[in-house]
């Protein structure tokens, strides 16, 4: 394709900004190592972590059972997120863009505006998270205050929220270059210091350490319902974790100079990034409850309790860049793209970014006193089930209707002739698929009858989401756009 393809002929200022227009592959510099970096820094959030090792003890599964379904969910989203991304790689538009496709030109604004919803919940939540952090080393260094309590949080830990706050949007306001410098420290990092705190556990545990993994390993806990069952759960619920990002990939991807430097960065970045987070937080975990009685999942509460000022400090100011590169990827990057695609020309990327960052704040605020009390793990899964099924709808346009082929000029253009206008800019089709798809995926999560279906919502979602678009479309497939490629 000629780097002129790329070049909007005709603007449309209810469509079109600088923003969301299709980047040139001279202006991409993103590599395979940009890529690790993104699912690193998903995985070694504080959250991540939590919800890794909360896998290994909550179903009463033997631990090598745990790790192949925490492995096979990087697989599986390793392949989902090759799809989602490949359009961007191609044409360098952002999500909101590419779903013009099959949702229409105005269409599009109901994932986007569902997406940026799901975005801003995660990032008030991740802010949370990354301030529990800073909380610490804020009490390592200069204590914990009197005690009192508004919402749930000490005054030390509205102090952390605060800056951890107003740090995030300072490095998003720097730009995507800037975004992108932080990832590439902060991802590699983490890793470091999660081995340093494996390694003091482990010393600090000695020869108990191995039995009381073993003990992990054996599934000698009660278990409702058949392993498979359960195994399956771990599956759905690890691949829900992942289903945002899985989405809106192509925002990250339209930076990535080749597809070849994608896939290496998603090899490496999921199934084999997976596996060994998922190790380190099995050893360490083990290793809590040796040291403390308890099987501790939060890794603040651990360094915590380890009990060494030097390895606090640099924990919490890792756990903290880890948490706050996740953030500014997956749950910042998205929304601001999501809401300038509502009112291009009067909401730029920054400025979807601070009405991002505004409402969040109000989540984590209340993360602790009113959102943590739904359980992690149905919380995970009822989130990503509301858009499952867009990704269906997505995959199945893009390879099966369209056959790979996209008309940049008519994903901009609002004209009647335009090939994604449909009707009056909404493909009906696409909105009976999807709403179809997402009142049964939401259901698994929300009827109880159905709750043997729970960690499964998204996965069902997206595959009815892509059945019922394709069943749909089938009869009315859209004309090949013109291409030069």
């Amino acid at each position: 394709m000629k780097e002129s393809d790329l070049d909007i002929q005709t603007i449309d200022p209810s469509l079109y900004n600088e923003d969301l227009a299709p980047l040139k592959h001279k202006d991409r510099n993103w590599g395979a190592f940009e890529i690790f970096n993104v699912w690193s820094n998903d995985i070694q959030s504080l959250f991540g972590y939590t919800l890794a090792a909360s896998l290994f003890l909550s179903y009463g599964l033997n631990g090598w059972a745990v790790m192949a379904a925490i492995i096979l969910a990087g697989v599986i989203v390793m392949v989902l997120v090759n799809l989602t991304g490949k359009p961007s790689v191609k044409y360098g538009i952002p999500f909101p863009v590419m779903i013009r496709a099959s949702m229409g030109v105005r269409g599009a604004n109901l994932p986007a505006l569902l997406r940026a919803i799901i975005g801003i919940f995660w990032y008030g939540v991740q802010t949370y998270f990354a301030s529990t952090a800073v909380a610490l080393l804020i009490t390592a260094l200069f204590g914990g205050g009197d005690g009192g309590t508004f919402l749930g949080l000490s005054g030390v830990a509205w102090l952390a929220f605060v800056i951890v706050w107003l740090f995030q949007i300072a490095i998003f306001w720097a730009g995507i270059e800037r975004i992108k410098h932080f990832l590439n420290w902060a991802g590699p990092m983490v890793y470091v210091v999660m081995l340093v705190l494996m390694v003091v556990v482990w010393v600090q545990a000695g020869g108990d350490l191995l039995p009381a993994v073993s003990s992990i390993f054996s599934a000698d806990e009660e278990r409702s319902g058949s392993a498979v069952a359960a195994f399956l759960a771990i599956v759905g619920t690890m691949v829900a974790y992942f289903a945002a990002v899985v989405i809106n990939f192509g925002d990250f991807t339209r930076f990535v100079k080749s597809e070849r430097q994608m896939k290496l960065g998603n090899l490496l970045g999921l199934p084999l990034n997976v596996a060994f987070f998922s190790f380190i937080a099995l050893i360490i975990t083990a290793g809590t409850l040796v040291l403390f009685g308890e099987a501790l999942t939060n890794p603040a509460d651990i360094v915590e309790r380890v009990d060494s000022l030097p390895l606090t400090i640099v924990a919490a100011l890792t756990f903290f860049a880890a948490t706050v590169g996740i953030n500014l990827v997956a749950n910042f990057i998205p929304p601001a793209y999501d809401l300038a695609n509502l009112f291009p020309s009067k909401i730029s990327f920054k400025v979807g970014g601070l009405i991002t960052a505004v409402l969040a704040f109000f989540v984590g605020a209340l993360w602790v006193s009113v959102i943590s009390q739904i359980g992690v793990p149905g919380f995970v899964n009822a989130l990503g089930a509301v858009v499952a099924p867009f990704y269906g709808i997505i995959v199945v346009d893009y390879y099966l209707i369209k056959r790979q082929t996209l008309n940049m000029q008519d994903l901009f253009s609002s004209a009647e002739g335009g090939r994604y206008h449909y009707l009056k800019g909404w493909n009906q089709r696409a909105l009976i698929a999807f709403a179809g798809a997402a009142l049964f995926s939401i259901s698994t999560v929300l009827v109880p009858a159905l709750s043997g279906l729970g960690g499964y919502g998204w996965l069902l979602g997206a595959a009815l989401g892509g059945l019922f678009y394709y069943g749909l479309m089938r009869r009315f497939r859209a004309v090949p756009a013109i291409s030069h490629s």
